[in-house]
């Protein structure tokens, strides 16, 4: 996939707008920190260029004016919330997250429990927190929040909050996930920030969706697609319009509330700095796009991958119909269809061939190679093994596997652990890969080949099994699958 992002100018020029706004201020910056810090592969799949951990990069490139506080809602610890990408609740995530900024050379300065109204799981996290030496602060439900502006902004509203003791200029406020309380940590400190005589400023850091392209650009659709489930919607932002006669775009949770953020921003300070959502924003993305098409092209990609996945996960009922519904609406407005996703139609006319299920792969330069179900080897295997020999120049013919490392796989899993499919999964073949590259320099050159396949295309015939769709992801390959059942069992 071409470049389309230059992502070297978006950390210079991303990194002097946030200290142009800082200045803005009394040199006192709470900067809501939206997205994922880490593994950011949404970015970079649409914005091709864009790398995965740019904002953390971005960051140690403020790190002599920021300190970061980790926000986490009482009700999430409560309701034991997990971040469906980690597996992991969100308080462990509070853990992760500090010792991910720490080890590259970031200051967490403390964490923020909010919506606290008495929970003890909260409490019992505040005491594990402190035992490691961690600051912590609490920060209550306010009733009639966010309408009732003159109780919110009084010292029965953000007044009872507990005051954030911070030390750097920029205040960077993020959380495991959505819904955390980032914009009402940070609308609270600016209360407090007041009656200590400090201007304290409030920005906002989302990359999407981008506001300085167009409303239907597929980057944009992209995102839509991608939150789905949130039921975001991209819009244009009727107050900059009104404001500045100017078309930007932004997303409804923002407009919808900015009425409210700006008159929060009166009583605070007497005046509103921002006239529009858009204002409030930091992104620089938009600017650094190098190569629409190729952004537009991975974007459509995107699109059609989030189908698959909405797809799959409504067979599996993990979803409502209406997400599927929505991209469906979104590849229309695209003007796409599944059958732009190359590996599609040749995954399933190899599965209509061979009368099981079949995968197909397109490798960096755009060949595609194809795997099919055998007696040793489940199609998702045996892509990846043909993949690998492809890359390698290895003909489709020679086996670079011995026999002798595949047998003890299949015994070992019929067997010994009582499985009833004898095949190798995507993870085993690789093992035995492995096996036979110590001894065979043949099978040695194609396990060499594993970092190429980062970045390639794959579909396949039928939903996959959880070790393959772990497999893929970790080998970063883009895949998607049919939703359908290999077989159609009540326990999956």
């Amino acid at each position: 996939m071409r470049k389309g992002f230059d992502n070297e100018k978006y950390l210079t020029m991303q990194s002097a707008h946030i200290r142009e706004r800082i200045n803005k201020f009394d040199n006192k910056l709470y900067l809501e920190f939206g997205g994922k810090l880490f593994d950011d592969y949404h970015a970079s799949r649409v914005l091709p260029g864009f790398q995965p951990d740019s904002k953390l990069s971005l960051l140690k490139e403020l790190s002599d004016t920021a300190e970061i506080v980790i926000v986490i809602g009482a009700p999430d610890i409560e309701a034991n919330k997990i971040r469906g990408d980690l597996g992991i609740t969100y308080d462990t995530d509070v853990l992760r997250l500090k010792d991910a900024f720490e080890e590259n050379g970031l200051y967490v300065g403390s964490v923020v429990i909010t919506q606290y109204s008495g929970q003890n799981s909260a409490d019992l996290f505040k005491g594990r927190l402190e035992k490691l030496g961690i600051p912590v602060y609490i920060h209550y439900v306010i009733e009639g929040y966010p309408s009732d502006i003159p109780l919110i902004v009084s010292d029965n509203g953000y007044g009872k909050n507990e005051y954030i003791e911070t030390t750097r200029p920029l205040v960077v406020v993020t959380a495991p996930g959505p819904g955390s309380g980032k914009m009402a940590t940070c609308l609270s400190q600016l209360y407090h920030e007041h009656k200590r005589g400090i201007r304290a400023g409030y920005a906002k850091f989302e990359t999407f969706p981008i506001w300085n392209i167009p409303l239907k650009h597929p980057v944009n659709l992209a995102y839509e697609a991608a939150t789905a489930d949130l039921n975001d919607v991209n819009m244009i932002d009727p107050f900059h319009l009104e404001a500045y006669g100017e078309t930007t775009v932004n997303y409804n949770r923002d407009v919808e509330i900015f009425p409210v953020l700006n008159a929060i921003f009166e009583r605070i300070y007497g005046e509103s700095p921002y006239k529009s959502p858009t204002d409030m924003g930091v992104n620089m993305a938009g600017n650094c796009i190098c190569d629409d098409e190729a952004c537009r092209e991975a974007s459509c990609q995107e699109i059609i991958r989030r189908y698959y996945l909405t797809m799959d996960r409504f067979l599996a009922g993990l979803c409502p119909r209406d997400e599927a519904y929505k991209i469906e609406l979104l590849m229309k407005q695209a003007g796409i269809t599944v059958h732009d996703r190359k590996v599609v139609d040749i995954a399933l006319s190899l599965a209509e061939k061979t009368q099981a299920p079949a995968a197909a792969m397109e490798l960096e330069d755009g060949t595609v190679v194809t795997g099919k179900t055998s007696r040793l080897l489940g199609a998702s295997a045996a892509l990846i093994l043909n993949a690998l020999k492809a890359l390698a120049g290895i003909s489709h013919e020679t086996n670079v596997i011995a026999p002798a490392a595949i047998e003890p796989i299949q015994k070992l899993k019929t067997e010994y652990l009582g499985g009833k499919n004898p095949r190798l999964h995507i993870d085993e073949v690789l093992i035995a890969l492995s096996s036979t590259a110590s001894f065979d320099e043949t099978a040695r050159l194609a396990l060499k080949q594993l970092p190429r396949l980062k970045g390639c295309q794959a579909h396949t015939s039928v939903m996959l099994a959880n070790v393959d769709i772990r497999m893929f992801q970790k080998l970063g390959i883009q895949a998607t699958s049919e939703p359908k059942y290999e077989k159609k069992p009540l326990y999956q």
